[in-house]
């Protein structure tokens, strides 16, 4: 364990331009989202070993190849083992994040959410949100997609983080979540939410880092939101760990606006795609390529057993859910797509 000299620069975003793009639709936040939910997913087997409950999703979500799963988080990262059991109204809520693919998809569509209410026993609707940036150009308002990765996503409080690859972390307050009159301005979508701030990416030495994906720690005196770096074999496969201000909401940072790690692990597992903490246990996942299970890592920093094909292919980001004793993750390959738990305390022991 060491504090590296990696930083992430507080970027401040335009509130008057926010204020002018959220006044200007309909302000819906995440109560009028979860009342106009329009898909289903299906509660369904998910053919692994450590999947103990899960869902699909619709069969053109499913198999779409514009548009590739890759984050997770829930109501219980936003507000913890509390009495309302870590949920949003009543809710149990499961957040989502795709990226979309080829130079269309990069260029036109960006980035979306996905919504979904699983609280029940039987199937969990959902919603698709578009990400974008207000932008204003020659007097006129539009809308610029947030072109990133993705690949995690956390839920703390009114803020989501996602993860923005080399780019840093994006940063969006649930709050902002907007209903637009005419979906064609919007990409087709009839919500979407705009991005409120950022977080740059700094080093003083060494390899700067890439923040592939992410997860929240709430389990000592300070609430953390973990990352973590995708690399294969030859390259850099790091976990950082930043403290989160709970008055704030968002990354604790010096007065200059830079927010340093507290803890990184170098070296990590090749091919991670997600880590969680439970009670001080690490759970990472790792992918082997399109059609071959994943594998499931236990542990901690470079003690991990390794759970050999436990997993669906295609294996991404991680979140844990204290109320059910659960991680949840999700898969990205068309047709192999799953959002589904695994029980936390089965592994561990395991390990």
């Amino acid at each position: 364990m060491t504090t590296p000299a990696h930083r992430l620069e507080a970027l401040a975003g335009d509130d008057h331009l926010l204020a002018r793009f959220v006044n200007r639709f309909r302000r819906a936040g995440l109560r009028g989202l979860l009342a106009d939910l329009n898909r289903s997913a299906t509660r369904v087997e998910v053919p692994a070993e450590a999947a103990v409950d899960g869902f699909t999703w619709e069969p053109k979500d499913r198999s779409t190849r514009r548009w590739w799963p890759q984050g997770i988080t829930t109501s219980a990262d936003a507000y913890g083992a509390d009495p309302s059991g870590g949920m949003f109204e009543g809710h149990s809520v499961i957040v989502t994040s795709w990226y979309a693919r080829g130079i269309i998809g990069r260029l036109w569509l960006g980035s979306r959410l996905t919504v979904l209410d699983a609280g029940g026993d039987g199937d969990a609707p959902y919603r698709h949100v578009l990400l974008v940036e207000p932008r204003r150009r020659f007097g006129l308002l539009w809308l610029k997609t947030v072109r990133v990765h993705a690949g995690g996503i956390v839920w703390y409080g009114k803020h989501l983080f996602v993860a923005g690859g080399p780019r840093g972390i994006r940063v969006f307050r649930l709050d902002d979540l907007v209903r637009v009159r005419n979906p064609l301005r919007a990409r087709g979508y009839r919500y979407v939410l705009p991005q409120t701030s950022a977080y740059a990416p700094g080093v003083d030495e060494g390899k700067s880092m890439t923040y592939s994906f992410m997860s929240l720690d709430r389990a000592g005196e300070e609430d953390h939101l973990v990352v973590g770096e995708y690399g294969r074999r030859g390259g850099s496969h790091r976990l950082m760990r930043y403290a989160i201000d709970r008055d704030t909401e968002l990354l604790k940072g010096d007065d200059r606006g830079f927010a340093f790690p507290t803890e990184l692990h170098d070296q990590q597992v090749e091919r991670m795609q997600g880590a969680a903490l439970a009670h001080g246990t690490w759970f990472l996942t790792s992918s082997m390529g399109e059609g071959n299970p994943g594998d499931l890592w236990v542990g901690k920093p470079g003690e991990y057993r390794r759970h050999r094909g436990v997993l669906p292919t295609g294996p991404e980001d991680i979140t844990y859910l204290p109320q059910r004793h659960q991680l949840w993750t999700l898969t990205e390959w068309p047709d192999r797509r799953w959002v589904y738990a695994i029980d936390a305390e089965r592994w561990a022991s395991a390990e």
